[in-house]
């Protein structure tokens, strides 16, 4: 399964580079990849203007059918806006959401996303 992300600070990217996971990096400057296999996101919280790239993904070609999941990452002192950008990726392209972790995530976190993959039916 490929993560698809995207990542400001570097959290995010350190994050998926422990997974041991086919990767593909998201930057501003071209977001209009097509991609023709099952993936998942892994989005940092951030405001909608500057994650509209993984939108902008998501809507190129047919990638949106190939979309299985979501999982983000953020900062648990935002209260209610914990990791909001991943959970409307999630409500508004109709996908799990397979997994919420702190900044750049753990040991705990990586095996979540490991298994949550595999409960989706991809290796």
């Amino acid at each position: 399964m490929k993560v698809v992300y995207m990542s400001l600070t570097g959290q995010t990217r350190k994050f998926v580079n422990k997974l041991g996971m086919d990767l593909l990096e998201l930057t501003p400057t071209n977001p209009f990849i097509p991609i023709n296999e099952p993936y998942i996101i892994i989005t940092p919280t951030y405001d909608k203007e500057v994650t509209e790239i993984l939108n902008d993904f998501i809507e190129t070609e047919q990638n949106r059918t190939h979309l299985q999941g979501v999982a983000g990452g953020g900062n648990l002192n935002f209260g209610q806006l914990f990791v909001f950008t991943a959970k409307d990726l999630a409500e508004e392209y109709q996908v799990p959401m397979i997994h919420e972790f702190e900044f750049q995530g753990n040991e705990e976190d990586v095996k979540k996303i490991r298994k949550a993959v595999d409960d989706l039916g991809f290796k």
